[in-house]
């Protein structure tokens, strides 16, 4: 029998802790980092020009569209 068993191994609380604090950060993290990207996208303001000239089929509507900062 293994009897040189611990519950403070790194298979035990201990990795359990540390893997759960680990996901813990990453989550934060990337939270925070949406949270950014969110309010830099949310504060770029795009304007339309020669919206009379647009159309449907064949235009490259990416060309009339200006940041407005």
């Amino acid at each position: 029998m293994n009897e040189n068993r611990s519950i403070f191994a790194l298979d035990g609380i201990t990795g359990m802790l540390i893997a759960t604090v680990l996901l813990l950060c990453i989550l934060v993290g990337l939270t925070i980092w949406g949270i950014n990207v969110q309010n830099g996208s949310a504060n770029n303001f795009y304007d339309i020009k020669d919206e009379a000239s647009i159309k449907m089929f064949g235009s490259k509507q990416a060309d009339h569209v200006v940041n407005a900062k």
